[in-house]
């Protein structure tokens, strides 16, 4: 197709340095006189590559970040990649401001000169330690640190859109998996009811910030539904800072599990057949994957329940109801 167009421009102008009148010609070729005007005045006999098509770039970029500024971005990223820690746009913005560097480009800006100057590879090689550990609650006994996250949206054949909140026991990687219909308010409390019912009520529950965990963004100081059945129980209730969810490691990869080995294999077309298969999953989880952890699981599970669920179901239900 290019070279049927280049063709075209070729023979036009060859026509008209004939002595060929544009009145025959532009109709011929169902061309307009502008475009054959255009083509004539950039008719270069030495260059054989005059009809080709010219770059429309504009000739200045008023708004283009100073090449300073990316030559700094550069360099910071180098440094950073060097020492062994984080070295993305966030990292990279966030090393700008602490040397009081002006202007600072946006994150995607910082983006698109990593990608110009081909720094956006990974690290090399498997990672090493550093000896350093992340701030993390106790986890040593059973219920002493649940990891709550919630995933969604998902979708069953249908298609039925759905939510999944999975909590998982730090001391004991046991996981609880309730799915919702929605993410309101509601929905989440009777999820974290249903799967306290299963694995007890924990010391520490750690969440992310998302919305329906801590109520609403228009009263950032208000209570939401969920600190406020934390609080009734005497659950201390952990934020993990925003957009930083290795802090709720544990969770997140069950996360990935929950998806290559669950959502990916098994075909489901209603709630209710949702839920069944979602507690078959949980219960093959919890007895027979393995992670780094104690030994004796029989005897630390028995443990949570006798410990976590206190008397009679009854007691535990009524309260709970009487404060969602």
């Amino acid at each position: 197709m290019k070279k049927k167009i280049l063709k075209q421009r070729a023979l036009a102008v060859q026509r008209y340095l004939a002595g060929e009148s544009s009145q025959s010609i532009c109709p011929s070729l169902g061309k307009t006189q502008p475009w054959l005007y255009k083509w004539v005045s950039r008719h270069t006999p030495d260059d054989p590559a005059w009809c080709d098509d010219q770059s429309r770039r504009p000739l200045s970029s008023p708004y283009r970040t100073p090449a300073e500024i990316e030559k700094i971005v550069e360099m910071v990223r180098l440094n950073l990649y060097n020492k062994g820690v984080f070295c993305g746009n966030q990292a990279i913005q966030w090393e700008m401001n602490d040397m009081e560097i002006q202007p600072i480009p946006s994150l995607s800006t910082i983006g698109r000169i990593l990608r110009r100057r081909e720094l956006t590879h990974r690290r090399t090689g498997r990672y090493i330690p550093k000896g350093k550990k992340y701030p993390e609650l106790p986890a040593l006994l059973p219920n002493q640190t649940h990891q709550v996250d919630l995933v969604g949206p998902c979708y069953l054949t249908g298609p039925i859109r759905f939510y999944s909140l999975h909590a998982v026991d730090t001391a004991i990687n046991r996981c609880g998996i309730e799915p919702m219909p929605s993410r309101a308010a509601q929905s989440v409390l009777d999820a974290v009811y249903a799967v306290w019912l299963r694995m007890g009520i924990p010391e520490n529950l750690q969440v992310d910030n998302e919305l329906a965990f801590f109520g609403s963004p228009a009263h950032p100081r208000g209570m939401g539904p969920l600190i406020r059945l934390c609080l009734r129980y005497g659950v201390n209730l952990w934020f993990i800072p925003p957009s930083e969810p290795w802090w709720n490691g544990v969770v997140e990869k069950f996360n990935d599990h929950y998806q290559q080995k669950f959502l990916a294999k098994v075909t489901m077309a209603s709630m209710p057949q949702l839920r069944r298969e979602s507690l078959a999953f949980e219960h093959r989880h919890n007895s027979t994957y393995r992670y780094n952890g104690p030994q004796n699981l029989d005897r630390v599970i028995c443990y949570t329940w006798e410990r976590k669920r206190g008397g009679p179901s009854g007691e535990f239900e009524e309260a709970a109801s009487a404060v969602v």
